[in-house]
């Protein structure tokens, strides 16, 4: 009853499930500010019982004894000054934010706003603002009490109000800075693999499947998308311990992340329970939503962390770049030491239960490298810069993705002419191309390339 009377807004938060509900709530900029506002009237009940049902004033010295006309005026002038200081710290804000959407992308809104520094520093505003509004309606009454908790308490709110003023524009101000932007998104992105993907998907894969049903397999059962929507979250636990019940073999026909269209392929299953399986019950556990989250999705961190990069190429702005590119190949890093690359989810039993759409470790290189790598253009020293990290990469991967790192790099100069403008950045880059050669036991593949960007005619053609 009550989800009904709600607004959409609110009611909205009750429809999802909880991790979802959890991610929406701690980035939205009203859900922090509303606990303090509620810590705010527990304190006006805390002060109002210590000055007129415990009457502190009887216990501390007539020094710090204040009568009620000079509470008022002390109160109602610091209502002005607070509700200044709150107006000018979120018009502040809304410049930070229009910067943002400017300077980077509009994708940042949603990490600056989700910042909690930011979100506590906005609910202190709040929590000031409300603490003395409130106190200043229950003591205009008052004519011969003498208070001692509340302008205290005001005054300190006061000293905090200011003082949280400074440490919010330095913080929006440091926030803004290249170095600080992209080292938040990128240890947001580490954190989705090691507490997301991690808990969620490694207990569970397995490197070789034992027993695919291949027989069953042939009367498989195709499920099609409910509605249109991103691919939010997946319940694989759950999924896995179902299927483990039906004696069934569940395979999904796109990733976290993915867009579906209804009607599209959702899922398919089959095995010798198939004939008795509710189909709905897994689609319940598969949540679709109107838009991307980043609870599963770690190629979009990897995405908004591009865009940055991409910007500021138009920004004429390469430094920027290069401090992309160098989160980007930490964050690849993580992935690839924490996420194993298979398709297969077993159950307890080690039979797979559950079999996602393939990914591996040349798609989140994609991922990573490939918007800076197109819109980098002729770019060469961006794309010199490109190989560089690949080079970082392939020193402290595992010798099977050395492969692909190399085949991204050797693509990446496919496109570049036989001339360049400049015969240092040839140089330059041909440099770094051979030391990630080196790295990963190329050396072989490097000299046609070298011979080419040098434009030397084999003679034995």
């Amino acid at each position: 009853m009550l989800k009904k009377i709600l607004p959409w807004q609110l009611r909205k938060y009750f429809e999802m499930p909880r991790r979802i509900r959890k991610h929406e709530l701690q980035s939205t900029l009203w859900y922090m500010p509303g606990l303090y506002i509620i810590g705010s009237f527990i304190f006006v009940a805390i002060t109002l019982y210590l000055d007129t049902v415990f009457e502190l004033s009887s216990y501390v010295p007539e020094m710090f004894h204040t009568s009620a006309q000079p509470t008022r005026l002390l109160i109602s002038a610091l209502i002005g000054g607070i509700l200044t200081l709150s107006a000018f710290t979120l018009n502040s804000l809304l410049v930070v934010l229009t910067t943002f959407s400017g300077q980077f992308s509009p994708r940042m809104l949603m990490n600056f706003v989700a910042d909690r520094t930011t979100q506590h520093f906005i609910g202190i505003f709040h929590f000031s603002f409300v603490y003395v509004l409130v106190v200043f309606l229950f003591i205009t009454s008052e004519e011969n009490e003498y208070f001692v908790a509340i302008p205290g308490m005001t005054v300190f709110l006061a000293f905090v109000t200011v003082i949280t003023f400074i440490f919010f524009m330095n913080h929006a101000t440091s926030w803004m800075q290249v170095h600080n932007i992209t080292t938040h998104m990128k240890e947001e992105s580490i954190s989705i693999v090691r507490e997301t993907l991690r808990n969620d998907l490694e207990q569970f894969r397995c490197e070789e499947p034992n027993d695919l049903m291949k027989e069953e397999q042939k009367t498989e059962t195709l499920i099609t998308a409910p509605q249109s929507g991103y691919l939010q979250l997946i319940d694989f636990k759950s999924m896995i311990n179902e299927a483990e019940k039906d004696q069934v073999i569940i395979k999904l026909h796109n990733k976290v992340g993915d867009y579906v269209l209804k009607d599209n392929r959702y899922f398919s299953y089959w095995g010798p329970g198939a004939e008795r399986v509710n189909p709905d019950k897994y689609a319940d556990l598969i949540e679709v939503g109107y838009k991307e989250t980043e609870i599963q999705d770690i190629k979009m961190g990897m995405t908004k962390l591009s865009e940055i990069g991409v910007k500021s190429l138009g920004n004429n702005d390469p430094q920027t770049t290069i401090t992309v590119i160098h989160q980007m190949a930490d964050l690849l890093l993580e992935v690839e030491r924490d996420i194993t690359f298979t398709p297969y989810l077993s159950d307890q039993n080690n039979q797979v239960r559950v079999i996602m759409d393939a990914e591996d470790f040349s798609y989140y290189l994609y991922r990573g490298f490939g918007y800076l790598r197109h819109y980098a253009g002729d770019n060469y020293p961006i794309i010199t810069e490109i190989i560089i990290a690949l080079s970082m990469v392939a020193q402290s991967i595992s010798e099977n993705k050395l492969d692909m790192v190399w085949d991204f790099a050797k693509n990446s100069t496919d496109h570049i002419p036989k001339q360049f403008i400049y015969e240092l950045d040839r140089d330059y880059l041909l440099k770094k191309l051979y030391d990630l050669a080196v790295f990963t036991n190329h050396q072989q593949d490097y000299e046609p390339i070298k011979k080419r960007l040098l434009n030397i005619e084999e003679k034995h053609s």
